[in-house]
């Protein structure tokens, strides 16, 4: 990775926000102990922590994917690279990024060394994105218009070669899921483009908590091979934007070169119309750096696989089994009646480091409960987002924790959206928005653009800035581009990203 990730036993020490974003990222990444540097440059080993958090990202969009009518099925890895050449845009777009298998099998040589032998009669691509080997799966099984709509997704793991890595937002290997439909008419195209970054802009606002900008790609930052992207972009703490999930209006681009034609109800061969759509495990990232602070990890409540740890205290061994007793009844009482996830830490030691620890770790709320607890009949509950106290009885602890727990899901929202808003600002003159985009937490800037590349080409050069999207919500209301003067009625999104 780009930095190393600090990690040791006893000290996980958090590098302040302010001092150095990029390594209070790794920082937190590593006191949260969700990933950890892999013996392969640029590639992450996702540990426990940070794969619970993924395996709930699944089971949430798994069940959005399928109220929508989508099944999920599995595509091979390995892809003949003829495939990549039918479709010249993509193919483009993927180039450089693309790892290639040309060996079979490996031989010793007089050395007792191992070389590449056995070479392959095609050279095989480790799979970047998979509409080629997807499209050329649906020409077999697309005949007729009874066929249509074919909603597929797959969770997997895809491989892009990148220079430069940093765990969760770009990595070599990284886990992802990815829609791809087709469809008899365009109408019906274009309306799944748009369902399914509905979806997403949903997924990333009521379970993430991270407000997002639903919007329209630029030619240039569209993918490739698509005749459009729909996109979501959100905003971190540092005012960059990071992508976090799109869908593609693929048009009839790679229907026509793999040839996935159906028969219409005239019985005239008509080729079908097209989808895709995915997030990756880049969203982990966002989730670390919209809400976590300088303590460490913070988790929104309906994402976070553990919502409430509950700490017994006790200062002699006689107070122990009772005070332990206690934590595992009311813990049992609040994961029945609140509906969450509570973990009893019932290990030995003293209390100050199970609380770092988990205050660490993200977990949306601490319970502490001993001796005197148990005699008043009350515990003392602590949020991780706010740091407040709260003094509950045990008799009302779940509702006590539902409330908590829903307070807490919507201040991350409004907090990171309170911050979003803070750090965009209209701009109509080019010159203040260099200075602006200059600064070293620069954030959104909203301003005209007449569609020219060239434009665009200018700010992405002299400012390193690029078209985040244009808003799918916005007035088009008369304006001028504020690079060169042109009138016109878009307004974007400029911003530097990850």
């Amino acid at each position: 990775m780009d930095k190393k990730i600090q990690e040791q036993e006893s000290d996980y020490a958090i590098t302040p926000r302010a001092v150095d974003y990029s390594q209070w990222y790794l920082d937190v990444i590593a006191a949260g102990e969700l990933a950890d540097n892999s013996p392969v440059r640029g590639c992450m080993v996702i540990r426990p922590n940070g794969y619970a958090i993924w395996e709930n990202m699944q089971k949430i969009l798994d069940s959005s994917f399928k109220a929508k009518g989508v099944r999920n099925a599995y595509f091979p890895l390995l892809i003949p690279k003829s495939f990549f050449e039918k479709e010249a845009e993509h193919v483009e777009g993927f180039a450089k990024e693309c790892a290639v298998v040309t060996h079979h099998r490996l031989a010793l040589d007089d050395k007792k060394k191992l070389e590449p032998a056995g070479l392959l009669d095609e050279p095989l691509i480790i799979r970047p994105t998979s509409e080629t080997i997807i499209y050329s799966m649906y020409a077999k099984w697309v005949h007729s218009f009874r066929d249509l709509p074919l909603l597929l997704n797959q969770w997997a793991n895809v491989v892009r070669w990148e220079m430069r890595t940093r765990p969760f937002l770009r990595t070599t290997e990284f886990l992802w899921q990815e829609g791809h439909t087709a469809h008899a008419a365009k109408e019906e195209a274009d309306a799944t483009t748009l369902q399914m970054i509905e979806v997403y802009q949903e997924f990333f606002e009521k379970y993430l908590a991270i407000p997002v900008i639903k919007g329209i790609k630029s030619e240039s930052e569209k993918f490739a091979g698509a005749v459009y992207t729909t996109c979501v972009e959100a905003m971190m703490q540092d005012g960059k934007a990071l992508q976090v999930g799109t869908s593609h209006m693929l048009g009839q681009n790679f229907a026509k070169p793999f040839d996935v034609k159906f028969t219409d109800k005239n019985g005239q061969p008509q080729y079908v119309w097209q989808t895709s759509w995915g997030i990756s495990t880049r969203a982990i990232g966002a989730l670390i750096m919209v809400h976590s602070d300088d303590k460490g990890l913070i988790l929104p409540p309906k994402i976070a696989p553990i919502a409430v740890v509950v700490v017994p205290i006790w200062n002699k061994d006689s107070e122990m089994v009772g005070v332990i007793e206690q934590a595992k009844q009311a813990a049992a009482q609040i994961s029945s009646q609140a509906g969450c996830v509570v973990y009893v830490d019932e290990r030995e030691g003293r209390p100050g480091p199970k609380f770092y620890e988990w205050e660490r770790k993200g977990i949306p709320l601490r319970i502490e409960i001993g001796p005197a607890e148990i005699a008043n009949k009350k515990v003392v509950i602590v949020r991780r987002d706010l740091g407040d106290k709260a003094i509950a009885p045990l008799a009302d602890l779940p509702a006590k924790i539902k409330e908590l727990l829903e307070s807490m899901q919507i201040n991350l929202y409004e907090r990171a959206k309170q911050y979003r808003e803070k750090m965009t600002k209209a701009i109509d003159s080019y010159d203040e928005m260099k200075t602006f985009l200059s600064g070293k937490d620069s954030g959104f800037v909203t301003a005209g653009w007449c569609g020219n590349a060239e434009c665009e080409a200018k700010v992405k050069t002299e400012t390193t800035a690029t078209i985040r999207c244009l808003p799918l919500q916005q007035d088009h209301k008369p304006g001028k581009c504020i690079v060169c003067g042109q009138e016109t009625t878009d307004t974007v999104i400029f911003a530097k990203a990850y």
